[in-house]
């Protein structure tokens, strides 16, 4: 079970083969790391379910090596092309992941080595930029040099970048950290760096190629990967919008305008969560809710039904097909353009 999604699993994983299993996506959503929401979004599974399967088809057809096996509908394992309905349900490849002892704040990552094997679902999220906004953290990180502009200061607007950056985060630790390469190496185990950075920059180009087709402008996103048979391929789910930055006529099309809500409608809850994971960081330990003074508050039932049309809406948009009765796109976007003014 992770914040969003359910797993199912057929045939587990072992340290030489990889097995079988499925993903569930659940109308539950998670902002800040702080796992499942108080309330859920009507179809946002479904959207998702879709999105992914639509991409996964994509990066096949690529060449680029994933662990996708088809959606399910009524049971059975099928193209998405052959659906009638959203899908909810992802079948897939299955790696292993072994515990990662934590101690004194510090992970030990030799020992998830040790047990991994020569499969295993590599213990990084990789990051690839296309724009940096104004929030973005990359501006603390790294100078406008590093990342190819030619100004000394960051500006006071959102920038695109003249090519996409790739970074490497952590997956399993409690709060995410950006890592240098070399820690990054580290991390990933048997599986080379730059192999995971060019699955990236594969998924990237693919994702941006679609969404402009589509009318989206793709700013920013992750992915998962897993090493198996001396190969890095994409794992988890790819161009969703909880994974990706979408724009669309200068508006947020993804979990982060609810991000961005939430930053407007519980400043003090947000607030609450920025100090908690400060105050963890600072004494070495990993539980930062058990810090937290406050608990999100549910969202207003009309902000629900605006998230949950921007949701399907753009997957109908995305995708190409009508699998969602959701208004236009125009109209879900300007609904979710009123939500922060």
């Amino acid at each position: 079970m992770t914040s969003v999604k359910e797993f199912r699993v057929a045939e587990p994983a072992t340290d030489t083969a990889l097995g079988r299993g499925r993903f569930v996506f659940t109308d539950a959503y998670s902002v800040f790391d702080w796992g499942r929401m108080p309330d859920a979004i009507p179809e946002k599974g479904a959207s998702l379910c879709t999105m992914g399967a639509h991409n996964f088809a994509l990066l096949e057809s690529e060449g680029v090596p994933t662990h996708y096996r088809g959606v399910v509908e009524d049971g059975e394992v099928v193209a998405l092309d052959d659906c009638h309905d959203a899908p909810r349900e992802m079948a897939i490849d299955l790696a292993t992941v072994p515990d990662l002892p934590v101690e004194d704040g510090t992970y030990d990552y030799d020992a998830f080595h040790a047990a991994a094997g020569e499969n295993y679902l590599i213990p990084l999220e990789i990051v690839f930029r296309n724009a940096v906004p104004v929030g973005s953290s990359l501006r603390s990180r790294r100078d406008p040099e590093d990342v190819g502009l030619d100004t000394h200061e960051w500006p006071d607007e959102p920038v695109s970048l003249p090519e996409p950056v790739v970074e490497f985060s952590t997956k399993f630790e409690e709060t995410d950290r950006y890592l240098t390469r070399e820690e990054a190496q580290r991390v990933a185990g048997r599986a080379a760096l730059d192999d995971c950075a060019a699955i990236a920059r594969e998924v990237n180009r693919v994702v941006t190629e679609r969404a402009e087709s589509a009318g989206f402008t793709h700013e920013d996103g992750k992915i998962e990967c897993l090493y198996a048979d001396g190969e890095v391929r994409v794992a988890d789910v790819a161009g969703t919008f909880d994974e990706n930055r979408f724009a669309y006529d200068g508006q947020q099309v993804s979990k982060e305008v609810v991000r961005q809500y939430h930053k407007h409608a519980q400043p003090e809850w947000v607030a609450a969560v920025d100090a908690a994971k400060r105050e963890a960081d600072e004494t070495g330990e990993t539980d930062w809710r058990g810090r937290c003074e406050r608990d999100p508050e549910p969202l207003d039932p009309a902000v629900v039904t605006t998230v949950s049309e921007l949701y399907t809406a753009g997957a109908n948009a995305y995708v190409g097909r009508d699998f969602f009765d959701a208004p236009d796109l125009d109209d879900a976007v300007a609904a979710a353009r009123e939500l922060n003014e």
